[in-house]
């Protein structure tokens, strides 16, 4: 199913770019193989969401992708020439160091989905803050037809839909089309393949133009109190909103709208 094994010499694994709009893009660029998440990929991927968190120009990061498919998972090639446990514990704790980065960088991550987006590439649309695809977008938790449970996948895949549903896709691996993961809460928006890129761009300068402090807070405390009980997420939610009233760019905010003029937020 994949061609050989990437070689040392080719393009980087990922291509990074900020425009001045403040919208830093992650392109995935194996696009001739599926963009599947080898070792290489996650490493290259691990390292442009680092260099995008301290990047203080951006305010909002998409993760895009290369040739006729979003991403198709793991690496099947490279898994099946690494039969020994310590080096596939490796694999999947890359992944995960990867995947739970998508939640804690500050800014809010968006997933620019096309073609297919399977097994692991499943759960790295589903672990994106947001996700627009375009109407030709197939999703799927498909290890198992080649024998293998998505069990890391469905962490995040479980999060974004019902129980039932999620475990329909880890059953049968059969893929869902566009609307389906609409109707089903994978993904924010589905649109035909022309307008996709203007609609992330759209939906990534709404946020872009917001307070990147109160951006940042607001993300890190939804993904604090979201899995704890009520009491601790209100909790933890208040406090949150007690740091963000102390924050100059509160001030700021509140004096503009009852001056009614545009807010001058601080850089990042």
């Amino acid at each position: 199913m994949n061609p050989p094994l990437d070689s040392a010499s080719q393009a980087p694994f990922v291509r990074r770019a900020t425009a001045p709009d403040g919208i830093c893009t992650l392109t995935l660029s194996r696009g001739d193989r599926f963009n599947p998440l080898s070792t290489g990929m996650l490493a290259a991927l691990d390292e442009a969401l680092d260099a995008a968190a301290a990047d203080p120009a951006a305010r909002v990061v998409v993760i895009a992708a290369e040739g006729r498919a979003f991403c198709a998972g793991h690496d099947l090639v490279e898994m099946r020439a690494h039969i020994d446990e310590a080096w596939q514990h490796e694999l999947f704790a890359a992944c995960t160091r990867v995947m739970l980065k998508l939640t804690c960088i500050p800014q809010p991550v968006i997933a620019r989905v096309h073609g297919v987006a399977a097994a692991a590439g499943c759960q790295l649309v589903a672990m994106c803050d947001l996700a627009v695809a375009a109407d030709h977008a197939k999703f799927g938790l498909s290890g198992i037809n080649a024998g293998i449970f998505c069990s890391t996948p469905a962490v995040a895949v479980a999060r974004n839909v019902a129980r039932k549903r999620a475990l329909e896709m880890l059953f049968t691996g059969d893929l869902i089309d566009a609307p389906t993961a609409l109707a089903w809460g994978l993904v924010n928006r589905v649109v035909p393949a022309a307008d996709l890129d203007a609609t992330v761009a759209t939906l990534a300068q709404a946020i872009a133009r917001k307070s990147p402090a109160a951006v940042a807070l607001g993300k890190r405390a939804f993904y604090a109190q979201v899995e704890q009980g009520l009491e601790g997420a209100y909790d933890t939610a208040g406090a949150a909103m007690t740091c963000n009233m102390l924050d100059a760019d509160a001030a700021e905010g509140i004096d503009a709208f009852l001056g009614k003029r545009p807010p001058n937020w601080r850089p990042r």
